[in-house]
């Protein structure tokens, strides 16, 4: 008697772990289809102004990242996953190599940032069982901070206020000097 219980137990055991088994299954295809979902930005991406600009083309690691940035947009959840590895270490040597005309203190805290959510990215990626609203609101900030980066770098080639007021001196000048010639010229 004592066998047959003992086999009745057994057996109900493998049924219970075989009906777990299911269920794990059917949600590992759930979450398969859920990760196989664009990722939507709240944002679009901003540009840099045009002396910005001529500093960044010169900065290689910017180009890559900024590359990687425009991919990002395009990206399902998966692949926000698969190349989250490289978008951090792309992040790091963008946050490394920064040259001396972008150096600023608020340039090196955005690229902190934008390292930080690209570390954090990569480190929601690579969880066991990772969690999707984790992963598309990192890779949303990551895009933010970067347009954030790039509305720093467009602030350093700001004209100060000195710069308008001389522009706006020279330009009130040549107007004098253009209605100067031609009250000369009506005049003859």
């Amino acid at each position: 008697m004592k066998k047959i219980c003992l086999a009745i137990f057994a057996l109900s055991l493998l049924a219970c772990k075989n009906n777990n088994n299911n269920e794990d299954s059917s949600k590992a295809s759930i979450d398969t289809v859920d990760f196989k979902q664009k990722v939507e930005f709240s944002e679009k991406q901003l540009k840099l102004n045009d002396d910005a600009r001529k500093y960044a083309l010169t900065w290689v690691e910017y180009i890559t990242a900024q590359n990687e940035i425009n991919k990002l947009e395009s990206y399902t959840v998966n692949e926000v996953m698969n190349n989250a590895d490289a978008i951090a270490q792309i992040t790091q040597s963008l946050k490394n190599s920064v040259p001396d005309s972008l150096k600023s203190v608020a340039v090196e805290a955005r690229l902190n940032v934008v390292n930080t959510k690209a570390q954090l990215l990569k480190q929601y990626s690579t969880k066991r069982e990772p969690v999707k609203k984790d992963i598309t609101q990192t890779a949303n900030e990551l895009h933010t901070e970067f347009n954030n980066l790039k509305l720093q770098m467009n602030e350093i080639f700001l004209k100060s206020l000195e710069d308008f007021e001389k522009e706006l001196d020279e330009f009130e000048e040549q107007e004098r000097l253009a209605r100067e010639a031609d009250s000369i010229k009506s005049e003859n």
